[in-house]
């Protein structure tokens, strides 16, 4: 047996002007006029055969009958405003949203992105390059590759690789004069220094990118860390570095790119393994999407490869 349903814009009116308390305010979420939306709420009361608000101007209130529908209803359009966005999404080309430090994805993501486009030519895929922790569950990305990150049990995490840090300089600045051999030699050199002070959640980020702890993991007591230029952007840092302007703590992971290029080396052949890494991040909705699973296994699978033997 189908039930009637009273007018859906009479419906819509009546919502409206319950979630705003005032047929003015209605009216202009609306875009009609408010001497319509009070017609509309008026046809409604008719039909339903009681009134709805009480009361008048910016003082109207609900009556009995108006509060059994009110938040049902608002909950109701929020569904279908919704459901309509999706499928107005499912007609457009959708693209994949990647949320990604701004070195990461400089150094490390970007530079191998083309093999993904080859191997699906079809996946449009935007980066989010920026420090901020994105919300994930909010849908503002599909995909966000963390690092030293704490785990959420609503999200599904999947390890990458583990941070390993070494001195790197230029070819240039190794070679000297002064040449640069022993671990000693950090002495003698500017020391690019990365201020992290502005960066969200950094506190493991910011313990290993300095230098006298970098010294410390590595049982060098003895050694006084020169002064150097300093940057707020990481990249930066690394350009410098790159031009020979100093040595600077780098990723191995993330910069091997540069050293195969030959365009940074790691003089002193010393890393240190620290307690962090860095993990791609999405969710069990995500996963439903073909392309978030295509991207995630060809992100691990470069993983493995840039760290294999």
């Amino acid at each position: 047996m189908s039930t009637w349903i009273p007018s859906l814009n009479a419906i819509r009116a009546f919502e409206a002007t319950a979630r705003h308390r005032s047929y003015r305010l209605a009216a202009e979420d609306l875009g009609v006029t408010t001497a319509a939306v009070k017609q509309l709420v008026k046809k409604l009361e008719e039909t339903l055969n009681g009134r709805l608000f009480k009361g008048r101007g910016q003082e109207l209130e609900l009556t009995a009958l108006g509060e059994i529908g009110c938040d049902e209803l608002t909950d109701a359009f929020r569904q279908i405003n919704r459901t309509v966005r999706r499928m107005r999404a499912a007609t457009q080309a959708r693209r994949l949203i990647v949320s990604a430090d701004p070195s990461f994805a400089a150094a490390w993501l970007v530079p191998r992105l083309q093999r993904f486009k080859q191997r699906n030519p079809t996946v449009e895929v935007l980066i989010d390059s920026s420090a901020e922790i994105v919300d994930l569950e909010s849908g503002a990305a599909d995909v966000a590759i963390r690092f030293a990150g704490s785990h959420h049990n609503d999200l599904v995490h999947y390890r990458l690789f583990n941070e390993v840090l070494c001195a790197y300089c230029s070819p240039t600045l190794a070679a000297g004069p002064p040449k640069l051999s022993r671990i000693e030699d950090l002495a003698l050199a500017p020391l690019i220094r990365w201020d992290l002070s502005h960066y969200e959640a950094a506190s493991n980020t910011r313990r290993w990118n300095s230098w006298n702890y970098w010294l410390s993991a590595l049982g060098v007591d003895h050694v006084a860390p020169g002064d150097g230029p300093r940057f707020n952007d990481y990249n930066l840092g690394v350009q410098a570095a790159i031009a020979g302007h100093g040595l600077i703590i780098g990723s191995q992971p993330i910069l091997g790119n540069l050293l195969e290029g030959g365009l940074l080396v790691n003089p002193f052949n010393l890393c240190v393994e620290t307690d962090v890494g860095y993990d791609l991040v999405t969710t069990p909705t995500a996963l439903a999407w073909t392309d978030v699973v295509a991207f995630i296994d060809w992100v691990r699978e470069e993983a493995d490869i840039g760290t294999g033997p």
